[in-house]
């Protein structure tokens, strides 16, 4: 019992902790977390620096007050975000492999009443599955908590940053030596104003003993680190924060985007992206279920060298009454089919029959006749409905028969194998004993390979031909074969079958050995091909996402002429496009050589791209696409990336990834991948800057590993043309706005140090510092963030090329943030000196001195907020009530704080918090002062509007090109709105035959 507890003791339990913190450790764990980023523990040691009075000259509230808020704000964000999941406890023995991720295999074997039974990937449910069309099962758990393979499977997913979080992280640490610049240069000002000036003033203020002029030096840095600190304000991440999660919901809540059919809203399931959608480059797609509808329908077939299914007129479809089993939803035009079967043709019969015994669905037949099949893939679902409809039902299955109604016979087949379908394999064949006792084995798959394994003297070409002609028309094809077996030979086969499937080494190797060993010789019956249609819109939507010069490579599994047709229908590739070349190579030397085969080609090619880019249409079909050596994948990625569009068949899920990792890695291009299935995984989260799922016939899994989600193709240029470019738009004008108001802010002190001994006094009142970016001016640039405009949807629709920019980083990039900071040395100049000038020498109507620094800080910060509030009002192209609101509002605060922080109550209340007392109501009663707020505000914008101007004029943007229009197009739709409602007012008061020398009369215009 005590070897037995030792044992059970090595495995863990069933119980899932999936949170990262518990109520003990949330504090610490949370506090060390954030403290990890660069900004938070600089503004940590800032406070620290704060509370040394020989540093410090401001009070530790300006920088704790914004620390605590964006700690806090955090805080509850993660807290928000962990959950917690426990489960039960259960206990089993099995000899097995050992924990693992793998979800597409499974090897283990379990001995009961002296019998060994094999244990694979069918037998094994994991976890979080459902178990259907059975009332009860036995079961054992194997793997418990952390070591199911769903949890082996949740890895640390790959951390995705914005191209502007990276950019970011690169000005931040320029601001940073910048601003020790700044601090060594007032040092170094301190440390010769005390040599040659600081004596005069020891009478008054005595040094203390042992502080030199280098000391004081020294302290003077840390004390500018402080009071320049706003160059980075904290804030910052907050609004960044707070921007995302608000242009987040604009994704969750468009209407636009929500699918009625399945009752599917778009759905944005991360806040840190919004604007990396507004720089796609690339767009890598899978085909089956993202571009088509993955609804699956019987179309056409090839059986024994002749074809059925040629559409006819809509009405003359197949009347299946004769089969009271029929799916009445099943619709075919060719009744020679019919007639097929009624003759009791024995390929036709054969070949239904193929298809109602070899798949994997499982019937459900609730009422008698009315049969629900249950498919893991629509293609299978279709063919066994389509055999259902020709007289040849499957109606139940259980581990070992099949039972099928054969034209309305019932019919049990024992079924003695099945061997499975994989990407590898690419076919399924079972072996059944019909109830005569005759032995077959049934197989369909892929056309390639079904070829490789038919008997040597069987005829094909007839059918193959078929198959080229059905892939030309976009048609999804299989190719059906069976054969007899021996039976001395089959229980031969079974017995080593059993022996390699119980075996705990090299085990698939085994199988597959096996497999290959039965699967030849194998007689061709014919071929079958599956419509599956493009969703609505997918045409529309490639050439608008063409027209804004993004890049779309279809990445797929299916056939050259398959996806070559789908290309065409698609509108990736037009007619013009008669440069199309295809690379079918299967090694690395076939492709080197077809693509040293067309040289003269790439010649032309290089022309082209150089000279006449635009006018250029080329496009490559790669056929068993191979990548590996660094040589041919950048061959491969010159050659494509020199298309207009480029489409890989026959790729594998891993091939995927590898196509989108190339691009990521060598083109330096923000890429989005898009798909339906667990087969898009791989590209959607772990190698693409972006991945979107579609919610479709396959399954939750690519939505579940996506960044964003929604249920149609065409949902995807709304998501990028509007959503993706205005949220970079916003992003944009918000960091440039912010890095200007703040260093603006910050300069002010820099040139105040000059006139005030170095002596780390600060320009405006502790309290204005303190609230200038959580007040004064967070909601006014935050209202700009969230609701700028340049254009409405429909002109983003209508003018696509408005979103190149994004593309090639024009509104926020190094150089536009210098000069941001140009901008804000020149504000800050006119901001401090023109105040200073004014104030110099200057009386009251009175005669008074107002001459004072109380008066002078109150002056310089109320034209600062002016001046940046007007700047505010420059860039925001689309105004509503609530940024209204925001401007006016934050301004009439600021006055109403600086009246109350400047009263008598207050000064009484705490003296030392409060020492401005009246500075408000005694300067801004003067008009030089309202005078002097109103020149610094002109000559503040004043460069801007010229540059603005003479840009416009000489260099204009695409926007610059279309808003313009828009404005005009908006004004006339107001205008003629005005109109209307004139008309309609004129209708209610005098009727549909107005008397008009009444209406002038009445004063109506």
């Amino acid at each position: 019992m005590l070897i037995k507890r030792f044992f059970l003791s090595l495995f863990q339990t069933n119980a899932i902790k999936t949170s990262k913190y518990n109520l003990f450790t949330f504090l610490p764990l949370n506090l060390f977390e954030q403290f990890q980023r660069i900004a938070n523990a600089y503004f940590l040691f800032l406070l620290v620096l704060q509370v040394i009075p020989q540093i410090s000259s401001l009070s530790w509230f300006t920088t704790v007050v914004p620390l605590v808020l964006v700690l806090s704000v955090t805080a509850a964000k993660d807290a928000t975000d962990d959950i917690v999941t426990c489960c039960v406890s259960f206990q089993g023995e099995v000899l097995c492999e050992p924990p693992n991720n793998r979800l597409d295999r499974f090897t283990g074997t379990l001995a009961f009443s002296g019998q060994k039974y094999p244990l694979d990937n069918e037998k094994i449910l994991l976890r979080g599955c459902t178990l259907r069309n059975t009332e009860w099962c036995f079961g054992l758990v194997l793997f418990g908590g952390p070591e199911t393979k769903l949890m082996q499977n949740c890895g640390k997913s790959t951390f995705k940053r914005t191209s502007i979080d990276r950019l970011m992280n690169v000005l931040v640490l320029c601001i940073f030596g910048f601003l020790a610049c700044m601090c060594i240069i007032l040092a170094i000002g301190n440390y010769f104003w005390e040599l040659n000036k600081g004596s005069q003033f020891t009478v008054f203020l005595p040094r203390l003993d042992g502080n030199s002029a280098a000391f004081s030096a020294f302290l003077t840095f840390w004390s500018y680190v402080i009071i320049l600190n706003t160059v980075v304000p904290i804030s910052l991440y907050v609004s960044v924060e707070i921007i995302r999660l608000g242009n987040s919901f604009y994704i969750d809540w468009d209407r636009k985007m929500y699918f009625a059919r399945n009752d599917t809203p778009a759905e944005a399931r991360t806040t840190t992206l919004n604007e990396e959608l507004g720089q796609i480059k690339y767009v890598f797609s899978d085909k089956t279920g993202t571009l088509t509808q993955n609804i699956m329908t019987f179309n056409k077939c090839s059986i024994n060298g002749k074809t059925y299914g040629e559409i006819r007129k809509p009405s003359e479809t197949v009347d299946f009454s004769f089969n009271p089993l029929a799916d009445p939803r099943f619709m075919f035009h060719d009744h020679a089919l019919v007639e097929a079967v009624k003759l009791e043709n024995p390929e036709v019969h054969a070949f239904f029959r193929l298809l109602a015994l070899c798949h994997t669905v499982m019937a459900e037949e609730k009422k008698e006749g009315e049969l629900f099949y249950q498919a893991q893939s629509p293609d299978e679902g279709a063919l066994v409905t389509a055999a259902r409809n020709f007289g040849f039902v499957f109606r139940s299955r259980t581990p070992d028969s099949i039972s099928i109604v054969e034209m309305e016979k019932q019919r049990s087949y024992e079924l003695l194998a099945i061997l499975d379908f994989n990407n590898v394999r690419k076919r399924m064949s079972v072996i059944v004993r019909t109830p005569e006792g005759k032995l077959s084995l049934y197989c369909k798959g892929a056309d390639t390979i079904i070829y490789e394994r038919l008997h040597q003297i069987h005829p094909y070409k007839s059918v193959r031909a078929d198959l080229q002609e059905f892939a030309g028309e976009g048609l999804r094809t299989l190719a059906l074969a069976y054969k007899d077996l021996d039976e001395e030979y089959f229980e031969q086969w079974k017995q080593r079958h059993h022996e390699a499937s119980t075996a705990l080494d090299d085990r698939g190797g085994k199988l597959d050995q096996l497999y290959e060993e039965i699967e030849k010789d194998l007689l061709l019956l014919g071929a079958t091909a599956i419509e599956d249609k493009l969703q609505d819109g997918v045409p529309q939507t490639i050439e608008q996402l063409s027209k804004a010069d993004i890049k779309i490579w279809v990445l797929t599994g299916d056939k050259q002429e398959t996806a070559e047709n789908i290309g065409y229908s698609c509108n990736l590739l037009r007619e013009e496009m008669n440069e199309v070349f295809i690379v079918s190579g299967n090694s690395h030397e076939d492709v080197k050589q077809e693509l040293r085969s067309e040289k003269g080609f790439f010649n032309v090619l290089i022309s082209f791209h150089h000279l006449t880019m635009k006018r250029f249409h080329a496009c490559i079909l790669f056929f068993f696409f191979y990548l590996g050596a660094e040589i041919m994948e950048l061959e491969f990625l010159k050659t494509a990336c020199m298309c207009k569009a480029v489409i890989c068949c026959r790729v594998t899920p891993l091939q995927k990834a590898q196509v989108v990792e190339l691009v990521k890695k060598y083109k330096q291009a923000v890429t989005l991948a898009i798909g339906d299935g667990a087969n898009d995984v791989s590209m959607i989260k772990g190698t693409a800057h972006i991945g979107v799922g579609i919610s479709g016939q396959e399954g939750m899994q690519a939505v579940l590993s996506s960044d964003y989600s929604f249920a149609q193709f065409r949902f995807l240029q709304r998501l990028l043309l509007v959503h993706g470019r205005w949220s970079y738009l916003r992003m944009c004008k918000f960091l440039r706005y912010f890095f200007y108001k703040n260093f603006t802010f910050t300069f002010v002190h820099f040139w105040y140090a000059f006139f005030c001994g170095f002596s780390a006094q600060t320009v405006y009142d502790e309290w204005f510092i303190t609230l200038y970016n959580l007040v004064y001016t967070a909601l006014p640039v935050l209202g700009m963030s969230l609701f700028e405009q340049d254009v409405n949807d429909v002109w983003s629709f209508q003018h696509p090329q408005l979103y190149v920019p994004g593309q090639l980083n024009l509104y926020f990039s190094k150089k536009a943030f210098f000069k941001c900071a140009l901008h804000s040395c020149y504000s800050s100049l006119v901001l401090f000196f023109i105040p200073y000038a004014a104030m110099q020498d200057t009386v009251r109507d009175d005669g008074k001195d107002v001459a004072d620094y109380q008066s002078f800080a109150l002056l310089t910060q109320t034209c600062l907020l002016f001046a940046v509030t007007i700047q505010l009002g420059f860039e925001m192209s689309y105004w509503t009530a609530v940024n209204t609101f925001f401007v006016l509002g934050s301004l009439a605060m600021y006055f109403a704080v600086t009246f109350t922080m400047y009263s008598n109550g207050m000064f009484l209340m705490l003296p030392s918090a409060f020492p401005f007392i009246g500075t408000a109501r005694n300067s801004l009663n003067q008009p030089n002062v309202w005078l002097t707020i109103f020149l610094t505000s002109i000559l503040c914008v004043l460069p801007v509007v010229t540059y603005r101007f003479l840009l416009i004029q000489l260099c204009p943007t695409i926007n610059d090109k279309v808003q313009p229009l828009y404005l005009i197009n908006s004004e006339e739709i107001v205008r003629n709105n005005s109109k209307q409602q004139t008309k309609l007012q004129l209708l209610l008061m005098f009727g549909p035959n107005p008397d008009y020398t009444t209406v002038r009369k009445s004063g109506v215009t």
